[in-house]
């Protein structure tokens, strides 16, 4: 969770950055004509969604823990469990935390060694970034999916299960300033630390200072060496949407760094183009997340599917409908996300490719 706070500050600060090269283009534009434009209002309102722990930037909007367990159960379970206990496929959002903890505004089980694993509602100190973080890229397929009011019912949902709220609670925001005073983390956010711990003190350390200043500093940027690839290659996992980059982090740093020719690093769609095939559509579309080759996740292996359905008449079409329509109730009560975003042969070739075994 705190890379998910690092993430919508990171947000907050291309926001800014987006919003003065906008000012700076009205200011200058008249010094170089006929390159470029002005971002329109629109342009700009489409990239100021940050919403910040103050609330500013938080849209008008409501939704119940209701509707919000009914989106769940269709957009989200199939990874983060019924329950917010993850499925085995992310670590738990839901878990860890007492009464004692809303009261105190420090979970205590963050410190005691016998808690199997650190949920994302234990660490988290800030509502807003929940809320930012499920709309910006929620669900995992189809970001930016969420309405407004989805959103707010979908964070209803996740503060009832973990007894923030109600289970009946209908949040807006007119009252999420209220569930802030409520949050088991909202005192557990501290600066005394770094990312990493390099040769046994913090990896970020700074002091201000504002006398004797020198007039120009170089500014670069590296990952170190104990940091490097310990989350696999960013490279490959960006998603197909948008145009964003990653560096190979297999490999050493650059000599220098990219500037605009973005040169080092790796488009999206470059990323994903790579492989080509039912196995490589297999992963890209994240059907991997729960279904393995030949043991179970959160789904079925392809081996189990393959043999249930060897021989039947029709299967490739019952299979095609079940992938388009989702649903649940064969295997088990975990519902499978409907996967319509794939045409009509895409979803043939998937079938096909999962019936024979993965061949």
């Amino acid at each position: 969770m705190y890379k998910l706070v690092k993430f919508a500050t990171s947000i907050a600060l291309l926001i800014a950055v987006f919003a003065s090269v906008h000012v700076h283009a009205q200011n200058t534009s008249t010094r170089y004509p006929g390159i470029g434009r002005d971002a329109t209002p629109a342009e700009v309102e489409a990239w100021d969604i940050d919403v910040r722990p103050d609330f500013k930037g938080l849209p008008k909007g409501s939704g119940s823990t209701q509707v919000g367990q009914q989106i769940w159960e269709t957009k989200c379970a199939s990874c983060h469990g019924t329950f917010g206990e993850s499925n085995e496929i992310f670590t738990p959002i839901i878990g860890g935390t007492t009464v004692d903890d809303i009261k105190t505004g420090r979970v205590a089980s963050l410190t005691d060694r016998k808690q199997p694993q650190r949920s994302t509602i234990m660490k988290v100190a800030t509502v807003s970034s929940l809320w930012d973080y499920i709309y910006r890229a929620m669900p995992w397929n189809a970001p930016r999916s969420l309405s407004v009011d989805d959103t707010y019912a979908v964070v209803a949902y996740l503060l009832s299960m973990a007894e923030i709220v109600p289970d009946d609670y209908v949040l807006s925001n007119t009252n999420i300033a209220e569930v802030q005073k409520r949050m088991p983390n909202r005192n557990g956010m501290t600066l005394k630390h770094g990312l990493w711990n390099s040769k046994g003190k913090p990896d970020v350390n700074g002091s201000t200072c504002m006398t004797n200043c020198i007039a120009f500093v170089q500014i670069g940027s590296e990952l170190p060496d104990y940091a490097r690839n310990a989350h696999g290659n960013i490279a490959e996992q960006n998603r197909q949407y948008g145009p964003f980059r990653g560096s190979d982090s297999t490999k050493p740093p650059l000599a220098k760094l990219p500037g605009a020719s973005g040169e080092g690093l790796a488009h999206a769609s470059e990323t994903h183009s790579a492989a080509k095939g039912p196995a490589a559509m297999f992963k890209n579309e994240n059907c991997s997340a729960c279904h393995a080759m030949s043991t179970k996740l959160v789904g079925p292996s392809i081996a189990d599917i393959s043999a249930k359905y060897q021989g039947q008449s029709g299967a490739v079409e019952k299979l095609m409908a079940k992938v388009k329509n989702g649903g649940s109730g064969v295997w088990g009560p975990i519902p499978m996300p409907p996967q319509s975003q794939l045409s009509e042969e895409d979803r043939k070739v998937l079938v096909v490719w999962v019936l024979s075994g993965g061949k």
